[in-house]
């Protein structure tokens, strides 16, 4: 058992705990939330013993093991599989003295240990580890000089995973994998034989990989039995009671401080106030935990432009001269919400390229709307921010005319305060850059908002405010996420990129996540099932049904609004003149697009119908 008794540790003369106690059994998997900035990476330091207790002790069983990612595997000419092999120190170690031994006894210890830990099934768990983080069979034997940095930290993590520690501290290890791989580790960490501390704002890892959840808060720390959603509910309840007490605090205190204010002055009741006085003063104050404010995002909002704002015929791209997507036949409209779905490396990001505008077709056709803008966020943009400007030198450059205020104000939209604003930005933290870079890549008013990982570092607060902002957001929005919990609140359609094609992909996200768990390759048909009487329909179903509706209602209402807008504009004879005839011609077009897609969505509107009539007799 992992024992934490009344630590204290301060940063700068800044109190991180103070009297912090908590117990985690051997075997539990636990995830460590809190807002950041409240010590979730020092308490790791701590229980490793890196760092020094002011107070209080953290006990574990001894020779525990404890392992963790703190850094990238260098860059080397040792293969991937090598570096995970010698991840296992005492493996490797009785590895190497095999090949050296004499005594005959201590031949049989080496032999006697070495199977005692499976180690000749190494290669193939090593394997398996580093194929479910992403890697390819062709890769494992590659050197890891052959790879980026991100792409170590994988390795790192692989090898940390291989070594199995008795407590495995991870701090954020989705931030540098994409879905496949974070649901991967998601399925991992439950079978993980020994202790597992997670620090991580994925609400799908700390829902479906985790027991318990230990809150940072006020510089204690409180473990809660199950999952985020469990604890989020749990802490709700408790807020809601701390709430209630205030009140009922305040209302008693009112009321003694009212009895003290009138009768002090009386001799006849002097005692009695001054008793009241002293019961005030004895009276505990009960105080909220800090709260972190909901740090909305505040996209600007796009004018709207007929649909299609972008369609691909037998489009082709890719670099040089080899072929990444070929066949492309896909079409987007301004309110679509669309995640990117498929394995590492079959061409999501370069898709995305080729939708902002980053990469040129190769073949094919691809129509954009003529007054279309594209914002683009991508995660080594991040990066390229100028580390010695401020935020507010950043935004500047591309408002040099506005007013000081009228810029502070845009920041202050995407949670950047005053203070921060004029930090510069090698100094600011990961989610506050990643804030900046969503303001940048939003600031035009963008029709499409292109989005590939914009959720690493952001802490689950803000992620929350991410969701609301791209729900509230008027234009199209094209998701690459390993965050599950975004991508089933934001996107309705979903696309498979595989095999150098793009589909759409008929089953929902947990029909995904399942074919990639179970390791099927495609979409397989259901075999036929013999007809059953079916079950009526449960209420969170006839509820979405009704939403799909009036969904699709709305759309028929925007397209027959546009008809409308055209059908007068077309009315107008001098459109007619022969002046006027390039003009006429696009308007012809437009007319004959929107008429096109308000077929459909009539289509759409009558089948959704006739769903929930069904469903609900």
């Amino acid at each position: 058992m992992l024992r934490i008794r009344d630590i204290s540790y301060s940063i700068a003369g800044r109190p991180l705990f103070e009297g912090a106690s908590a117990d985690i059994p051997d075997g539990h998997k636990v995830g460590v939330v809190g807002r950041n900035g409240t010590g979730k990476t020092t308490l790791f330091g701590l229980i490793r013993g890196e760092i020094a207790l002011e107070g209080g002790s953290i006990d574990l069983p001894r020779q525990a093991r404890i392992g963790g990612v703190r850094q990238e595997v260098p860059s080397s000419q040792t293969t991937l599989l090598d570096t995970v092999l010698d991840a296992d120190t005492e493996r490797a170690g009785l590895m190497a003295e095999a090949e050296t031994a004499a005594d005959p006894a201590r031949i049989a210890e080496i032999q006697t240990r070495l199977a005692d830990i499976d180690a000749w099934s190494a290669e193939g768990r090593a394997t398996q580890i580093l194929r479910g983080l992403g890697f390819t069979q062709a890769e494992i034997a590659m050197p890891c000089s052959a790879f980026s940095g991100g792409w170590r930290m994988r390795v790192a993590l692989a090898g940390v995973l291989f070594a199995a520690p008795d407590v495995l501290l991870l701090d954020e290890p989705t931030n540098y994998l994409d879905l496949e791989g974070a649901l991967w580790l998601e399925s991992y960490l439950t079978r993980y034989p020994h202790t597992v501390i997670v620090i991580s704002h994925d609400r799908g890892l700390l829902n479906r990989s985790v027991g318990s959840i230990l809150h940072l808060e006020d510089r204690k720390l409180t473990l809660y039995s199950g999952g985020y959603d469990t604890f989020a509910r749990t802490r709700a309840a408790r807020l809601a009671a701390k709430e209630a007490a205030i009140s009922k605090q305040d209302a008693r205190r009112a009321h003694l401080q009212s009895f003290v204010d009138r009768f002090r002055a009386k001799a006849t009741k002097a005692k009695q106030a001054q008793s009241r006085l002293k019961m005030i003063e004895k009276m505990e104050t009960i105080t909220t935990p800090q709260e972190a404010a909901l740090r909305a995002f505040t996209f600007p909002e796009p004018e709207e432009l007929s649909p299609p704002i972008v369609n691909l015929e037998s489009a082709s791209v890719g670099y040089g001269d080899r072929t990444v997507l070929g066949k492309l036949n896909l079409r987007i409209d301004q309110d679509d919400r669309i995640a990117l779905l498929g394995r590492n490396g079959e061409g999501k990001s370069t898709l995305s390229k080729l939708l902002a505008g980053r990469l040129d077709a190769m073949g094919g056709r691809v129509t954009t709307s003529s007054k279309l803008r594209v914002g683009y966020f991508a995660q080594h943009q991040v990066d390229e921010l100028h580390i010695d400007e401020t935020p507010l030198d950043h935004v500047r450059q591309l408002r040099p005319l506005e007013a000081p205020a009228r810029l502070r104000a845009r920041l202050a939209g995407f949670g950047l305060t005053a203070d921060q604003a004029d930090t510069v930005v090698g100094s600011l933290s990961g989610g506050q850059k990643a804030r900046l870079s969503l303001l940048i890549a939003t600031i035009d008013a963008p029709h499409m908002l292109i989005l590939d990982e914009p959720t690493n570092h952001l802490d689950i607060e803000s992620r929350e405010a991410l969701v609301e902002a791209l729900t509230a957001y008027s234009g199209a929005v094209i998701l690459v996420s390993h965050d599950m919990h975004l991508l089933s609140l934001v996107a309705d359609r979903l696309w498979l990129v595989k095999d150098g094609r793009v589909a759409p992909f008929e089953d929902d996200l947990d029909a995904y996540r399942k074919m990639l768990l179970t390791g099927e390759d495609q979409q397989k048909p259901e075999k036929p099932k013999p007809a059953a009487k079916p079950a009526k329909p449960s209420r969170d179903q006839v509820l979405a049904l009704r939403s799909e509706v009036r969904k699709a209602e709305a759309r028929v209402a925007k397209l027959t609004e546009m008809r409308d807008k055209l059908a007068k504009k077309l009315a107008d004879p001098t459109l007619y003149e022969d002046d006027r005839v390039g003009e006429l011609a696009t308007w012809n077009k437009k007319y004959a697009e929107v008429m096109g897609a308000m077929d459909k969505a009539e289509a759409l509107w009558m089948a959704s119908l006739e769903k929930l009539e069904t469903a609900e007799h």
